[in-house]
Formats: structure tokens, C-alpha cells, sequence
């Protein structure tokens, strides 16, 4: 599948899990350029689509693509966890492609990127929404507050020292650019690889459009959402995203979740459905050969009980 937008990731794998030729309805919370919606309204002329996403020209994109598939599809802009709590119809499936794509990247005004100049924003609503920059958080967020997000989000060993030295750097002037951070990054980290940047820019990312407190709401929502037997395919690019997806897929898939001490069960008493996927699924030595986002792409898929 050509997608001058963005290539989406494991296009077969996730098709294969979702089964969207059994029709129904499919929710693609992140539904970016569209590359994965077409995907599953190709696969029968029964399945419908629900596609959300935070950024207008994201949205603006799939609707240029979907517009073949006139009254099975709809659009929302909203946040894929507030979108999925409004949902009054159950689904036959739901995808959630995280991180960001590619074109999003690639736009320098969006300031996702590290390269020179670029404005220090990185709001997936865009520059006119209300939350606040990668440049606000840089300026207004304590020591401690900045160096825990290197240290959990960026994976940072020397978080407080680089967290020391923008606070430091903020004393003199306000942060605007990536070239800013950049600095900051070379004068407390030393030598910098492109991996160590874009580590740090990923983590601020993170914090500005609170990614894992969106996934952690949504997940039980749309597990919620799903019909009997419906499947869950999440695609994640970070640790810490992959462990709150195969957390929550292996919770829900025991039958019991008491604590050992307790002699009897009180909880459920079983299990909500069942992990199609027992270790995380990675693209080919093709896929990720032809496009290197995927080679950090991590896919998990869980099935409600019937």
C-alpha cells in the first residue's frame, strides 16, 4: 500500500487479527493519513468505520482517502479516549496506532521534529489548541517535574542533569526552538547520537499530549465497547506503551485477579477474553527494510469473550 501521507505499520498483521471481512463496526482511534481505515473497509463492503484523530489535517487526509467509501465511514477530531466513552454502538473491532506519523514529522511547523529551527510545539491538536507546548512545559515545569519525564519517558539515565540545565538555561531565556533544547541536551548529555535526540524530543511529546494517561483511560473503554468476540489491536512505539498494552490484555485474559493472600476468589471469577498475541508481534525484515518507522512498532491483540 502506497501512502505518500505516511506509511502505516503492519498493515497484513493488523487486517489479519482484526478480521474486518466478518463486517461490523471498527473504531481506528489514531486514524492518522487512513492507511489503515482503507485497509478494513477494502476488506468487505460490511465493515463500517469510526476514524478519530486529534489533528484537522490528519483528519482532512483520510477524508480524501475514505471519500470512495461514502456512508460507511465517519470522522471525529477529538482525543480517541474521549471519543471512544461517547461510542453507543458496540464494535467488532478497534485499532489504536500510537505515537505519531510520519508527515507530522516531516511538517517542521509542528515542531515533532529535532531538526534546526523548528518551533518547540509537538501539540497533536496543533498550534491553536489550548494545551500547552513543548516550549511552555520547558519553561514552566519544575526540576523535578522535567527530569522524571527524561527519566520515565525518555528513558534518561542522566535525567536531573539535563533537567538541571534547562532550568538553568531558562534563567536567561525562554526556550523556543529545538535548537534551544539541543543545546541543553549537548551541554549536559555530552555527545549526542540521533537516538539520544530523538529520545528526549519523544519524551517531551509524550508529556505535552499526556499519551499514556489517554492510553491508560481508553483501553478499558474500548474493551468495553467491543462486542462478543470482538478484537483489539494496539501498535506501540515506546516501553512504556507497550507495558500498560500487555499489562492490561494479560490482566483481562486471567480468570482471577485477586491478591495471593486472599483464600477465596472475590473478584470476577473469570476471564474477559483472551490474548491472541502471547509475545508482541514485529514487522517483517521487508517492512522494516522499506520503512524504518516500523522497526520499533510493537503489536499486541486481545479478543473479548463470546
Amino acid at each position: 500500500m502506497t501512502d505518500t501521507y505516511h506509511v502505516p505499520v503492519m498493515v497484513r498483521e493488523v487486517i489479519a487479527y482484526l478480521s474486518p471481512s466478518r463486517g461490523g463496526l471498527y473504531f481506528d482511534g489514531t486514524v492518522g493519513g487512513g492507511g489503515h481505515a482503507v485497509a478494513i473497509l477494502e476488506s468487505s463492503e460490511g465493515a463500517r468505520l469510526v476514524g478519530v484523530d486529534r489533528d484537522a489535517s490528519a483528519l482532512a487526509e483520510s477524508e480524501r482517502r475514505l471519500s470512495a467509501y461514502a456512508g460507511r465511514y465517519r470522522l471525529v477530531q477529538a482525543d480517541y479516549a474521549a471519543a471512544a466513552a461517547s461510542l453507543d454502538e458496540p464494535l467488532s473491532g478497534a485499532l489504536l496506532d500510537l505515537g505519531i506519523s510520519s508527515h507530522q514529522v516531516d511538517e517542521t511547523g509542528r515542531g515533532f521534529t529535532f531538526r534546526e529551527g523548528a518551533p518547540l510545539d509537538m501539540r497533536m491538536g496543533g498550534a491553536s489548541s489550548a494545551e500547552r507546548s513543548a516550549a511552555d512545559l520547558l519553561n514552566e515545569a519544575t526540576e523535578s517535574e522535567l527530569a522524571e519525564i527524561f527519566r520515565e519517558w525518555g528513558e534518561e539515565r542522566r535525567s536531573r542533569r539535563l533537567a538541571a540545565e534547562v532550568v538553568r538555561r531558562r534563567g536567561e531565556r525562554p526556550f523556543e526552538t529545538s535548537d534551544d533544547l539541543v543545546a541543553a541536551m549537548r551541554r549536559s548529555l555530552g555527545r549526542l547520537s540521533v537516538q539520544d535526540k530523538a529520545r528526549i524530543f519523544q519524551s517531551l511529546r509524550i508529556a505535552v499530549n499526556r499519551e499514556i494517561e489517554a492510553l491508560e483511560t481508553a483501553l478499558p473503554v474500548l474493551r468495553d465497547r467491543l462486542e462478543a468476540e470482538g478484537v483489539f489491536v494496539v501498535l506501540s512505539y515506546h516501553s512504556v506503551e507497550d507495558r500498560t498494552v500487555k499489562t492490561s490484555f494479560r490482566e483481562w485474559s486471567r480468570s482471577c485477579v485477586c491478591p495471593p493472600e486472599l483464600p477465596v476468589c472475590r473478584c470476577r471469577g473469570r476471564a474477559l477474553g483472551e490474548l491472541l498475541t502471547r509475545r508482541a508481534v514485529v514487522a517483517s525484515a521487508e517492512e522494516q527494510a522499506s520503512n524504518p518507522r516500523s522497526r520499533s512498532a510493537r503489536l499486541r491483540a486481545w479478543r473479548k469473550a463470546a
